[in-house]
């Protein structure tokens, strides 16, 4: 959340408001409302904040310049005061956010692809496709391949559950082609990417370049003979998004655009994270993407998450999808936070 950024939406939404071609439409004074009180609230917090923050400096000031022990006391007490209150603040702006992340999300795409290793990398990788795919179904979750090693599922509760799946997972086993017995490592990546509705990017035409091939996947006659997988690539940032799981080409590419605005409205968001919320991470600990997140470690028939500090055994048990008993972990670890 950036202050200046959310006035100048506000400004721009009461114009809106005073427009009586806008207002003829009930849907529009509904949700135009509805964002005017959103940002009414977002205004007020990060407006208490950067008194806080001046507070705080001025604070900071006087202890680092006055030797009356009266004011350095109270200079003390004033900035313990206010820090306590930022904290509070910081949680807050972090709690919203992830309210409203989740309120928005629709579906998930599971992006896995191989790391090092080879051969031995790209089996892994199919590995966690299948245990990914497994959980989806124990959950009753509609699920598809959009693309090779690319999983949607549609369900609300995907993302809230797999969140905490992307980064590195580290495979130890030994390979069937392997005639020493000797045990070989290697790795996969996991990205959880959450689709979001109503999402307002807009990707000019100009800016795509469109490929169409023929699927490789099931769909009959038509999906093998005719063009109908799609292939975007995003000419500014270089992102390309495939899609081929539907029977038709414009089907294939408006879910190809969709997946792209999704990953585009990712991006923004990223960019424009709020140094507020980046402290507020700063001071709890986030777990942010890194090397090896998980050890599937075969020959000791464990599974070890490096960022819980916990194991589990029964490794054939758990890629058949069976993840309830780390991913229960992970939102009590959550909730703590």
């Amino acid at each position: 959340m950036d202050l200046k950024q959310l006035i100048q939406e506000k400004e721009q939404l009461l114009q809106k408001l005073s427009n009586p071609e806008f207002l003829s439409n009930s849907s529009n004074f509904e949700n135009a409302s509805r964002r005017l009180k959103e940002l009414d609230e977002q205004i007020f917090i990060l407006q208490g904040l950067g008194k806080l923050d001046k507070k705080i400096a001025e604070a900071k000031e006087i202890l680092a310049e006055s030797s009356e022990t009266d004011l350095l006391n109270l200079a003390e007490e004033e900035l313990k005061k206010n820090e306590e209150a930022k904290q509070k603040l910081l949680q807050k702006i972090e709690k919203k956010d992830k309210e409203f992340q989740s309120s928005q999300i629709k579906s998930v795409i599971l992006e896995i692809r191989p790391g090092i290793g080879g051969e031995e990398a790209a089996i892994f990788a199919n590995d966690l496709l299948r245990m990914y795919q497994r959980y989806a179904n124990n959950n009753h979750w509609l699920n598809k391949l959009i693309d090779k090693g690319v999983l949607e599922i549609n369900s609300s509760h995907a993302y809230d559950n797999l969140k905490f799946e992307g980064g590195v997972h580290r495979v130890q086993r030994i390979p069937e082609t392997e005639k020493s017995g000797r045990v070989h490592t290697s790795t996969a990546t996991v990205a959880i990417l959450p689709q979001l509705q109503n999402i307002t990017i807009e990707v000019k035409p100009e800016d795509i370049e469109e490929t169409f091939y023929r699927s490789s996947g099931p769909g009959g006659q038509n999906v093998q003979k005719v063009e109908t997988a799609v292939r975007l690539h995003h000419k500014p940032t270089g992102l390309i998004i495939s899609c081929q799981s539907e029977r038709y080409q414009k089907q294939n590419r408006e879910k190809a655009l969709e997946i792209l605005k999704n990953q585009l409205w990712q991006m923004e968001q990223d960019k424009q994270l709020s140094q507020i919320i980046k402290e507020r991470r700063n001071q709890i600990g986030h777990a942010e993407r890194a090397e090896k997140i998980r050890t599937y470690n075969f020959p000791q028939d464990r599974i070890t998450d490096h960022r819980l500090k916990k194991s589990w055994h029964n490794i054939n048990h758990i890629l058949e999808g069976n993840l309830d008993e780390i991913i229960e972990e992970f939102k009590k670890e959550d909730l703590q936070n």
